[in-house]
């Protein structure tokens, strides 16, 4: 009796740990799926504001270089500056910050130019990146996609959340 008890209890143990790993399979499967839909999901967003953007500059007849990560950028105006902003230099820029359909978010004439470390501060990629392209002096206008702006969340002020952005912008100096 004790044996038949011992083996029923093992035949149990067995039962239920087979069904928490089919169990464990069919979460894991379900969260891949997921995954997956988020990825396609997210993929055609961004094939899509990048269509919106190309419209934009097309539309304006920009001649604008289109990096790796999305940014697209022209230098307007040649500065006298011979050197890029590497990483770690400190940079201090003039800017207006305005959404494609022209609202004028930021701008230097109002709250002062803006000094960043290129590569370190807590500002827009973007920015970081683009920056690079310029010598002291350049003035250029860029135009961040926003996974390189404020994504998802926007600023929590006036850049609302998946919002593309448009920088023209002035590199007064590197130190």
């Amino acid at each position: 009796m004790i044996k038949l008890c011992f083996i029923l209890v093992t035949l149990f143990g067995l039962a239920q740990s087979c069904s928490n790993h089919d169990k464990k399979n069919h979460q894991a499967s379900h969260t891949k799926n997921l995954d997956s839909s988020l990825i396609e999901a997210n993929k055609m967003y961004v094939k899509r504001e990048s269509d919106e953007i190309d419209q934009y500059v097309a539309h304006r007849n920009w001649k604008m270089t289109t990096t790796g990560t999305g940014l697209r950028y022209m230098i307007t105006k040649k500065g006298e500056g011979k050197v890029h902003p590497e990483q770690d230099q400190r940079v201090m820029v003039d800017y207006k910050i305005s959404l494609l359909d022209g609202t004028v978010c930021y701008t230097s004439e109002k709250d002062g130019p803006k000094e960043f470390m290129v590569g370190k501060d807590n500002i827009e990629s973007g920015l970081h990146e683009g920056i690079q392209y310029m010598h002291e002096g350049d003035q250029a206008t860029f135009i961040l996609p926003s996974h390189l702006a404020h994504g998802l969340m926007g600023d929590g002020n006036k850049i609302p959340a998946k919002a593309s952005v448009l920088y023209e912008i002035r590199l007064i100096s590197i130190r």
